[in-house]
């Protein structure tokens, strides 16, 4: 495995905001700052230059948001490896759902503690999906208020054993690998392939798409 640190891009509108983010990434051994951005389109030139391993993207910056940037990164197919993490002063629900429908991995809030946002990043870039737990909340609890599922259930679903569809269920309440292990008693190993083959199966960039998916799909009932 790789020693090299682990590259970051930071994207937001606010000089100050980008200094102080620039200076904490830094600071880590393990991770390095590769470039800046101060809108969405200005980060679709970095990003594309540079490659990093995670974005952490602001979502209102002039000429285009950080939702529309999230969504052409993720297209990108040169830019598969490139993970976003939504970083805003926002809470309101409609730009959490629209940040991860637009691909985005992981979802914090601008007060997050300096620790947090560290590990927040390389959570993130080795394959996981990152919420807050608060923003964990916040969706379970939208969810739980709809009439009925928003989206139709893909055939893919289908190909799933009711030991994944369970972990599935775990995956959606916010559970980590070892928290699954935990809940389902078998070893972290265990949860870990039963992840990788769900993600297989659904075709699913991430964790996060995964949460998406159970919910949108009424596959998994918040509160059942």
């Amino acid at each position: 495995m790789s020693d090299a640190p682990i590259t970051v891009a930071l994207v937001d509108d606010q000089d100050l905001m980008r200094s102080g983010l620039r200076i904490l990434v830094d600071s880590d051994p393990g991770l390095t700052v590769v470039g800046e951005a101060g809108t969405g389109v200005e980060a679709l030139d970095v990003v594309r230059r540079t490659r990093p391993r995670v974005v952490l993207m602001d979502i209102r910056m002039p000429i285009m948001d950080g939702i529309e940037a999230t969504r052409r990164i993720v297209a990108d197919p040169d830019l598969e490896e490139t993970r976003i993490v939504v970083l805003t002063t926002f809470e309101r629900d409609e730009y959490i759902h629209d940040a991860l429908r637009a691909g985005a991995s992981g979802f914090l809030l601008k007060d997050t503690r300096p620790d947090d946002l560290l590990a927040a990043i390389k959570v993130v870039a080795q394959g996981d999906a990152l919420l807050s737990p608060q923003v964990t909340r916040r969706l379970i609890a939208d969810y739980a208020s709809r009439p009925e599922p928003s989206i139709a259930v893909p055939e893919e679903m289908d190909a799933l054993t009711p030991r994944e569809r369970e972990v599935l269920g775990l995956i959606a309440r916010g559970m980590s690998n070892d928290e699954i292990a935990g809940e389902l008693y078998v070893s972290p190993l265990t949860a870990k392939t039963h992840v990788s083959r769900i993600l297989y199966k659904l075709h699913a960039r991430d964790r996060a798409q995964l949460v998406m998916l159970a919910y949108e799909s009424g596959l998994v009932v918040p509160g059942a």
